[in-house]
């Protein structure tokens, strides 16, 4: 065994540039898989971290009120208090469109909310100053905001924006808080935000209908029962399943993730292609070694060499290429991994498991493409081998 991994070797340096082009698909191939696959599992990891910033305790509820049927914030309110060992807090929210402005600098970019008093600790925002929406600000409908760092920083210069105005759509609106930072303070990023009572945004809106609530649950083991439960709850209310839905945020983040996974599959597929091209490589290049060396394997065998040692010799000789092949596109792979991670601001780490896997697929196309030519040449005659020239 050791003297056959010696002669693989050896052939495999006595003609570097042939080996070379003969490990390329499987450099290629093998670099590929690492790096789809760990900046796939880098973007499903980011995801899954942007879902766990939102909460994934939560309920989102969408409602399409009718003429005939339809349910109000207060309604929203009293399934709450009415079942407060299922839910800690809700809050409505009105997503609101337009413009921001302030002296001459405006952003069209922002998020523009409304909401309830809770939905500072829903969405775990902090204060950096000032205060946020309070429950006198919306029964009175208080022409004010809380914006974020992003707003306080584009729109104020760095100045404390506390207590000065801000236009949305035209109307002033006076800044109360400032929220702290949590996106680096980036254009449309979660810093790029702006919270205002939901009764002033239904003003904003034109429209006294609010379709959107986010509910949190107690006990995260409950989640379904307490889906279900608001299911029920609309159900009676609508008597149509099209006029409302209900999602959880551990819901969407499951199919996400089986997204991510399905893509991941399909795209390690397409990578792998360029292995099985690459061991058709190998399987073509022994056999012109087979022929190249078949005075060689003539003079073996009448030496008295046995068919299971040639078989042995050129076999390892196939994997031995394949392996190196592996672990350069391996070293390649995790180069390129963290380096295009980096570029696009993805936190991708080369996958141990893959990397294992990667390099044993790698060794194994070896094998099988290398056996066939393996096996032709421990099948020569040694005396037509002795012949050839």
């Amino acid at each position: 065994m050791g003297q056959s991994f010696r002669l693989a070797i050896k052939s495999i340096l006595s003609s570097k540039m042939r080996s070379f082009l003969t490990m390329l698909g499987i450099i290629i191939g093998v670099a590929s898989v690492i790096i789809l696959v760990s900046l796939m599992q880098g973007m499903t990891n980011y995801i899954s971290d942007s879902f766990s910033d939102l909460g994934t305790d939560q309920i989102s509820v969408s409602v399409t009120n009718t003429s005939t049927r339809s349910i109000d914030v207060d309604d929203m309110y009293a399934i709450l208090e009415e079942n407060s060992d299922l839910f800690t807090t809700m809050s409505p929210t009105v997503t609101v469109t337009g413009q921001l402005k302030n002296g001459s600098e405006t952003s069209s970019t922002s998020t523009i909310r409304g909401v309830g008093e809770d939905y500072m600790s829903i969405g775990a925002y902090s204060l950096s100053s000032g205060r946020f929406i309070q429950y006198s600000d919306i029964v009175s409908r208080q022409k004010v905001c809380v914006i974020g760092s992003y707003l306080a920083q584009y729109l104020y210069f760095g100045e404390d924006p506390i207590g000065q105005t801000l236009k949305i759509n035209g109307e002033a609106y006076t800044i109360v808080g400032v929220l702290e930072e949590k996106a680096d303070s980036e254009e449309g990023s979660s810093d790029d935000c702006v919270f205002l009572p939901y009764s002033s945004a239904t003003k904003l809106t034109r429209s006294a209908d609010i379709s959107s609530y986010t509910f949190v649950i107690r006990d995260l083991d409950t989640m379904d029962s307490c889906k279900s439960f608001l299911e029920n709850e609309l159900f009676q209310v609508f008597r149509d399943e099209d006029l409302y839905d209900v999602t959880s945020l551990s819901e969407m983040l499951e199919m996400v993730e089986s997204m991510t996974g399905t893509m991941t599959l399909l795209l390690v597929g397409i990578a792998a292609i360029s292995l099985l091209v690459a061991g058709i490589g190998i399987m073509n290049i022994m056999l012109v070694s087979v022929t190249e060396r078949t005075r060689e394997i003539g003079i073996r065998k009448s030496l008295g060499a046995k068919q299971r040692t040639i078989l042995q010799q050129f076999v390892i000789e196939a994997g031995v290429t394949s392996a190196m092949g592996g672990v350069i596109g391996i070293i390649l792979g995790c180069i390129l991994t963290i380096s295009v991670g980096g570029l696009i601001g993805l936190d991708a780490t080369p996958s141990l498991n893959w990397i294992v896997i990667s390099f044993g697929i790698s060794a194994g196309i070896g094998i099988i493409f290398g056996y066939m030519p393996a096996r032709r040449a421990a099948k020569l005659n040694p005396i037509d081998a002795l012949r050839s020239e």
